[in-house]
């Protein structure tokens, strides 16, 4: 046989190789049949000697065919591919035996590049970022990573002392991703992306779809492969086939870094399998149906409260790992308590380690700045019109669904997707193809999320954080609609506090931020939302919102918070509203649990206790939350008194329940109520009790309805109504 002149690799490709920008390593390196037998390469910068090891056989050394690392070797007795291993001995002595990488076929196939390039793989991170498998009898890890414009990309890690040349990725096709399988690797290595660009020099990037990534300020992702075995199976069968717009749905929103903290050590936030049992007590014992976390993806800047994402497939490492997010929703559920998570398809931030010119160029945004970045928050915008991203973004939705058992997804900043001009003066936004100022590929996005979730995983909600008067947000998608299941109203909780701000005396002329309310709360299916965003940024805290003296103030708050959870609608209450603390939210620290010790405090928690308890099992304060059928005025026109009456019905059942207001600071002698049957009407709750902190100016258990029309009803009575104060009443059947 003639000798072999080495390389045996055309120079061109060889340069592509040695400079990290070959689209097909493969094609090179590793096992190759060829007429004369089976040629092996390997390409090993600094090593000293490599040796192809078959199993049986007696080591063969490879020839050093490039003064830069690559070595040959032909096996002439070998017709086609067969098991191997490489044996490498550096300068140093040291020597390593590992398989080849290059001895792998891709591990996504045809049909995986069809569905991702037509934006439909719903499973796309199962094929997409780092997965623990096994190939035949090889275990090892998965890499894929999209970087259409990338001309080269590299997994380096702590396998490869972060060497970018050691394992190169190869291009599939079209499809704009690079792959490769790395045996006898697993759970727990670091990893990022090298990425190469003609136009920049060599950058690394963090998986997108990373299942784990580190705590911050360390950025790098970690190969993971969850364990965790869920119990909660009843728990999701159930919460499936309810009809949750007839349901009660009382949420407690809460920051999990900032909820509890143990000052003792070091001020640290709970874990989440600390907090799993502790927060369960607490909702239990408040009486809230569900919880909804601000956003536990992973997040570089703890201050941006999780809104702006770096990880969207990682829980945060703040808390523990993913497995133990998993065990604290599983628990929640095993308790009884749905888990509603915020997430944030809207933007992302510029941090260079995440998705911002991912592969060098304007990857997930758009390049543009007048469409690619959010002028409020210095982020970049989502590329809703690109089928990657849009895909990206929907298959995450159904991660946090299918394989962390999220309950619902309450969608951030949806108004700032829909408008192209949101939060942007003339000249600096660029109008859709008719002109317009709506954003038609973020709206067909938002259509297709809602569709997708709504037919994958019937029964999960998804809710809008939607602030303008978008017509349609909780209609179908085939009736024109976004298809969401709730929307925030804001409208209401902007106007609710507005009045509740104002000095008693001047509310008279505030009446209708009421009563408007009513005019439009069927137009959509709404929350009634006091978020974390109304207790920040010099806004006060809803205590301090109130208008008054110290007495006042817990009085007026108490009375709010009655009116809010007899209103249309469901209920949303951040964390700390319950406590009435004194202070703003400060995600530094944790609430004012001691403030409970004050009896004002413990009041206004006792209070919500009661209203969630009455609420959770009074029909007739959410069966028809979503029609008019469910309400019906008692009196709405008392503006100079500051009074309003109204009635809450369940119209299956016939249960009622009344309502009466009082929010100025005169008890109102003889106020007439109308009511709706004879009979008496059993007191279920007066926000001026002396348990709740109030006056208890007025005493009663009952009222007993007269025979006397008024406002449109058959029968009235007259009663005290205490100082800023709200009563409930339950009607005779």
């Amino acid at each position: 046989m003639a000798e072999i002149a080495y390389p045996t690799v055309p120079a061109q490709e060889l340069e592509q190789l040695f400079s990290l920008t070959h689209p097909d390593p493969h094609s090179i390196l590793g096992a190759h049949p060829t007429p004369l037998g089976v040629m092996v390469r390997a390409y090993r910068p600094e090593a000293a000697s490599v040796e192809v090891i078959v199993e049986g056989e007696a080591p063969r050394l490879m020839t050093k065919a490039h003064a830069l690392g690559l070595f040959e070797l032909l096996l002439a007795d070998k017709p086609h591919t067969f098991p191997y291993q490489l044996r490498i001995v550096y300068p140093n002595g040291q020597d390593f035996t590992l398989r080849d990488p290059y001895a792998f076929l891709p591990t996504l196939g045809d049909f995986d590049e069809y569905l991702f390039g037509e934006g439909k793989h719903l499973k796309l991170y199962e094929k997409l970022g780092a997965h623990v498998r096994r190939l035949g009898d090889v275990a090892g890890v998965s890499f894929a990573v999209w970087a259409p414009a990338a001309e080269g990309v590299s997994v380096v890690g702590s396998f490869n002392n972060w060497d970018g040349r050691l394992h190169q990725m190869r291009r599939l096709g079209v499809s704009g991703i690079w792959e490769i399988f790395i045996p006898d690797i697993g759970t727990g290595a670091l990893y990022k992306y090298e990425i190469h660009h003609r136009d920049a020099l060599p950058f690394l990037k963090a998986d997108p779809y990373a299942l784990q990534a580190e705590v911050p300020p360390a950025t790098s992702s970690i190969v993971y492969q969850p364990i965790y075995q869920f119990q909660d199976d009843d728990w999701i069968a159930r919460w499936r086939e309810r009809d949750h717009l007839r349901k009660p749905l009382s949420i407690y929103e809460v920051h999990l870094g900032s909820w509890r903290r143990k000052v003792e050590e070091g001020n640290r936030s709970l874990s989440y399998r600390e907090t799993a049992p502790a927060l369960a007590d607490y909702l239990d014992e408040m009486g809230f149906t569900h919880v909804e976390f601000l956003p536990l993806k992973g997040h570089p800047y703890g201050g941006s409260w999780g809104y702006q994402v770096a990880n969207y497939y990682a829980p945060t490492a703040r808390f523990g790992t993913p497995d133990d997010f998993r065990f604290l929703v599983d628990y929640l559920h095993r308790r009884g308590f749905g888990v509603i998570m915020d997430w944030v398809p809207a933007h992302f931030p510029k941090d260079a380690f995440a998705l911002g010119r991912f592969d060098g160029t304007a990857l997930y945004e758009h390049l543009d700045p007048r469409k690619g970045e959010h002028p409020d928050w210095g982020t970049y915008i989502f590329n809703y019109g690109r089928n990657a991203v849009r895909n990206f973004l929907i298959a995450n939705a159904l991660f946090w669904i299918k394989e962390c058992h999220i309950d619902g997804l309450r969608v951030d900043a949806v108004a700032s997707m829909l408008y192209l001009d949101y939060s942007r003066s003339d000249g600096r936004w660029l109008p859709n193809k008719y002109g317009g100022r709506e954003n038609l590929e973020a709206i067909e996005f938002l259509k297709e999320l809602t569709e997708t979730v709504h037919r994958e995983h019937p029964g999960v909600l998804m809710i809008a954080e939607e602030s303008t008067s978008w017509p349609g947000v909780t209609h179908p998608v085939s009736e024109g609609g976004l298809g969401f299941d709730f929307k925030w109203n804001m409208g209401w909780m902007h106007d609710t506090l507005l009045y509740f701000g104002k000095d008693m005396i001047y509310r008279q002329w505030h009446h209708n931020n009421l009563t408007f309310g009513l005019w439009y709360a069927w137009t959509e299916h709404f929350i009634l939302p006091f978020s974390h965003d109304e207790v920040v940024h010099m806004k006060g805290s809803m205590l301090n919102k109130m208008c008054g003296d110290v007495w006042q103030k817990f009085a007026n708050l108490r009375a709010l918070y009655a009116y809010m959870w007899a209103h249309p609608g469901k209920k949303l209450l951040f964390m700390g509203g319950e406590l009435a603390q004194w202070r703003e939210w400060n995600d530094d620290q944790s609430l004012d649990w001691h403030l409970l010790d004050e009896p004002k405090h413990a009041g206004v928690q006792r209070l919500l206790r009661d209203l969630n308890q009455i609420y959770k099992f009074e029909p007739a304060l959410w069966a028809a939350d979503i029609e008019p059928a469910g309400f019906q005025w008692l009196d709405a026109n008392a503006a100079t008194e500051n009074v309003l009456a109204f009635l809450r019905i369940a119209p299956a059942t016939g249960r009622q329940l009344v309502c009466v207001c009082n929010f100025s600071l005169d008890v109102r002698h003889g106020y007439h109520l109308a009511l709706p049957r004879a009979g008496q009407y059993r007191l279920l709750l007066n926000t001026d009790d002396e348990v709740y902190g109030g006056s208890g100016v007025v005493k009663l258990e009952r009222i007993e309805a007269e025979a006397q029309a008024l406002y449109g009803q058959d029968y009235s009575v007259a009663l005290d109504l205490p100082p800023l104060a709200t009563m409930w009443f339950e009607v005779p059947h």
